[in-house]
């Protein structure tokens, strides 16, 4: 089995290193937090005093982290020649297209294999083990990668060549974001219209209103069990990291001059939750703007 460097331990990086873990796979930690660390260390995983301590003798190093300046910086500071000569790099952080395109020909340079390969399904999916990978770089290094990702995930999609994970997944959550909103909308209008949650639910899901954002996560409570909606809005996939999302999805858009009115409200209706203190509540709690 090989090695495998996981840098980033949070709430997704460390459930994919212990599934990684679980398949066999000899795991090496870190990360910069203490309390991360403390986690990962509880959970089994072997933790290393540094990155490029943790890479040294990887065959892959998985990477998850909050944003593309900090992937890149990780790949400046050294790990890319800390690590053997053909190790592939992973990196399922949810970044612009043009850091992912960056962290690849860096990589290249390094005489390092890469792969951009983000992800969707939250922490449940991280937990799990069902997650979806959506996989940028060539074809070689995505064979190479999938059974590795198998171990962490239930779909895994080779969207085509650096950078195409990252832009499947910003216009995915782009979806996503503009589709919470509709179907939270309409609850809100049923609940003006004296229509209850359960008759609405029973309609769309079976009907041309039906979307993950209503059958899966309905931001109600009561139709679907297990929702967040259910559990205090607790994420889930937290209000912030929609908002990262959606203004990636934007920054996209406007760098190559593409049309999204949709995409530009639904991250200005979010900006407005995160702002109000929402951020760490599950992005579909973005129902409560509606409802103000």
């Amino acid at each position: 089995m090989p090695k495998i460097a996981c840098l980033g331990l949070g709430n997704m990086g460390l459930p994919m290193a212990i599934n990684l873990l679980k398949a066999g796979h000899l795991v090496v930690g870190y990360d910069v937090a203490p309390a991360a660390r403390d986690a990962a260390r509880a959970a089994g995983i072997t933790l290393a005093p540094d990155a490029a301590t943790a890479v040294a003798g990887a065959d892959v190093v998985l990477t998850m982290l909050p944003n593309g300046n900090l992937v890149l910086d990780l790949y400046i500071s050294g790990i890319l020649t800390a690590a053997p000569p053909g190790c592939l790099f992973i990196d399922s952080s949810t970044i612009d297209v043009a850091s992912a395109r960056a962290a690849h020909d860096l990589a290249q340079k390094a005489g390092q294999t890469s792969l951009d390969a983000p992800v969707s399904g939250g922490v449940g999916g991280a937990s799990a083990g069902t997650l979806t990978f959506m996989v940028g770089g060539d074809q070689a290094a995505f064979a190479r990668a999938e059974p590795i990702l198998a171990a962490m995930g239930k779909k895994i999609v080779h969207c085509g060549h650096n950078g195409a994970g990252q832009a499947a997944k910003i216009c995915n959550n782009m979806i996503l974001g503009i589709s919470m909103i509709a179907v939270s909308e309409a609850f809100v209008l049923a609940e003006k219209l004296g229509l209850s949650a359960q008759s609405l639910f029973d309609v769309a899901s079976t009907s041309s209103g039906q979307c993950w954002s209503l059958t899966t996560y309905c931001p109600v409570p009561g139709p679907v069990p297990a929702s967040p909606a259910n559990n205090g809005y607790q994420p889930g996939f937290a209000a912030a990291l929609m908002l990262k999302d959606l203004a990636l999805s934007q920054d996209a858009a406007e760098a190559n001059h593409a049309h999204t009115p949709l995409g530009h409200h639904a991250a200005e209706i979010y900006r407005q939750f995160v702002e109000a203190g929402g951020g760490n509540q599950d992005f579909s709690a973005i129902i409560k703007v509606l409802r103000m």
